[in-house]
Order: C-alpha cells, then sequence, then structure tokens
C-alpha cells in the first residue's frame, strides 16, 4: 500500500520576526513555499496539514516552567546575542512545537488505518539550541526533543533524533543525555557554534552510549558526509531498533551556506536523505538552520522528493 508524505505549515511561522536582519528571517519559509509551489507534480502528492497549538504541559515534557515563562512573558527583545524575540514569537514557536505534534500524531494513526509514512514540517523558529533552561542560537522551544516526548507519549518506545543540521543540536542532546530510549545521532561542522559535540560526549548514566557525534572539520563535503551516513549511521539504526525517527534538518551544511564552512552538494544531500529513510522506519523531518535561501529551498524540495519516493 502506498503511504503518503505529510507537508506541515502555516503563515504564523512568517510572524516571528528578529530585529533588523537576521539570517533566520520569514524569507526562508518564503523561499521553501515558492519552489514548492514550482513543483505542481510534487505538491499534488503531498498531504498538507496546518498544525496545532502546542500546549504548557507540551513544552513541560522538556523545558523548566522558568524556561517556558521567559519565553512566553518576555515581550520583545533579545534572550542571547543571537536570539530575539517579538510580539508574535511566542505564537510561532508554540506551532513549531505543535507541527511536529501534529505529524506524530498522523504518522501513528498509519497502524490503524492511516495514511502517513512521513512527514516534513517547515516550521521557524527553529529548536534544536533550545536546552530545558534556555533559549539560545535562534531557537526559542526544542521542537524535536518535545516531539520525542511526545512520540513516546503515543506509543513510540524508542525514538532516534537524527541532527544534520551544520551546528550540534546542544539543546537536544542535553535533554536525553542520560536517557537510553532516545538516541542522538548528530553531524556538525567542529569547532564551531556552540561549541559542544566532540566524539567524548557519549551520554551519561544509563544514557551511556546513546548520544553519538560526529565532528566533521571545516572544509568537509560530499565523501566524508557519505562515509558517516553511509557506513556509520545505519548500523546504529540497526542496533537501537527504533519505531520512530525524528530528523533536525538543518540545511545550513549546504555548499553556498553563508554560516558553515561545510560543502555538501545537491548529491551529497539527496544521499543523506536517502540513508536515512532507506532504513525502512517512519520518518519525521523538522526544518532547523539553512541561510542561503536558494540552496535552502532547493534541498528541502530534494527532502521532499525522497520522503514521497520512500512512500511510494
Amino acid at each position: 500500500m502506498d503511504m503518503s508524505t505529510g507537508f506541515i505549515y502555516d503563515d504564523i511561522f512568517l510572524k516571528h520576526r528578529p530585529y533588523g536582519w537576521h539570517p533566520e528571517r520569514p524569507e526562508r519559509l518564503v523561499a521553501i513555499m515558492k519552489a514548492l509551489e514550482a513543483r505542481p507534480d510534487l505538491k499534488e502528492k503531498l498531504v498538507f496539514l496546518n498544525p496545532e497549538r502546542a500546549s504548557i504541559e507540551d513544552l513541560k515534557l522538556i523545558h523548566t516552567p522558568g524556561h517556558i515563562e521567559t519565553v512566553l512573558k518576555n515581550g520583545e527583545g533579545y534572550l542571547d546575542p543571537d536570539t530575539y524575540i517579538s510580539r508574535d514569537s511566542p505564537e510561532a514557536a508554540l506551532y513549531a512545537v505543535g507541527a511536529v505534534k501534529k505529524a506524530i500524531e498522523e504518522v501513528a494513526k498509519v497502524t490503524g488505518g492511516g495514511r502517513l509514512k512521513n512527514a516534513f514540517c517547515a516550521v521557524r523558529p527553529p529548536g534544536h539550541h533550545a536546552t530545558p533552561e534556555r533559549a539560545m542560537g535562534f531557537c526559542l522551544f526544542n521542537n524535536v526533543a518535545i516531539g520525542a516526548r511526545y512520540a513516546q507519549k503515543k506509543g513510540f518506545k524508542k525514538v532516534f533524533i537524527i541532527d544534520f543540521d551544520v551546528h550540534h543540536g546542544n539543546g537536544t542532546q542535553d535533554a536525553f543525555y542520560e536517557d537510553s530510549t532516545v538516541f542522538y545521532f548528530s553531524t556538525h561542522q567542529y569547532p564551531h557554534y556552540p561549541g559542544t559535540g566532540s566524539e567524548r560526549e557519549r551520554g551519561s548514566g544509563e544514557g551511556l552510549g546513546f548520544t553519538h557525534n560526529v565532528p566533521m572539520r571545516p572544509g568537509s563535503g560530499d565523501r566524508e558526509y557519505m562515509e558517516v551516513y553511509g557506513d556509520i549511521l545505519p548500523g546504529l539504526i540497526k542496533d537501537f531498533s527504533p519505531d520512530l525517527i525524528l530528523v533536525s534538518a538543518g540545511y545550513d551544511l549546504m555548499a553556498e551556506d553563508p554560516l558553515s564552512s561545510i560543502r555538501i552538494s545537491d548529491e551529497g544531500i539527496r544521499f543523506i536523505i536517502r540513508s536515512i529513510l532507506g532504513q525502512g522506519i517512519p520518518s519525521i523531518f523538522c526544518l532547523e538552520g539553512g541561510y542561503d535561501l536558494t540552496a535552502l529551498s532547493r534541498a528541502v524540495v530534494i527532502t521532499i522528493e525522497e520522503l514521497i519516493k520512500a512512500g511510494d
């Protein structure tokens, strides 16, 4: 039976507006939606869904009450040197979490006759730098981390998180560092912001061995990434045997991106996506970084192409 690919988006995500010019800007999603409009052959195969607004209880699956209050009641201004919150940012952030929730709910229905095999969440603000205690690195709430805990509530006992954003997802790692039920795997430029993500960071306590970082040297490209995603990742997924894969999809690893020194081509990103989807496990992609608008929109379209193929 063919399974459909979901695409979750809402114009609320355009209302998160950093002050002045900022790389994490509404135009990122505008570019993605324009690129999708130019591909009616893909659009007709997608199931378009609106996100739901996340609740405070959803946020508490990962974040402390103090952090939640800081984001929801801060008003306008900088939460750290990189992270700006505008009047509508809290609402956008709640719906970004809600987009991942919606995707999980629809994928969870598959065993009961539902329709989605996988999904792409086109959201902002991004999430993977947000720790349980604070916002940072353009991120307010950790969309994927909350999604992992919510997925477990919905019956997905073991969740594998893949983060290919060029920056290490320190917030996601922190959330599950002592947890053996959520595996966190990351490739990222190193050394680079936020300074975490060395090979030595492998988890602790019950979570020891369930964090796997692959630091990539500046200038790394398709060959280095193909080795990791072709030779290392499949074995880790097989050994962990997850029920669901969540992907922090950061497209700032593309060669044109102004915030990185990683040099991934269209062929390289297609290989990464195929490797993830080739494991045959329901997968939900959530947008993180990616700041060259042309490269970002092109890479997202490649991802959608591969998601649709995987569902056929």
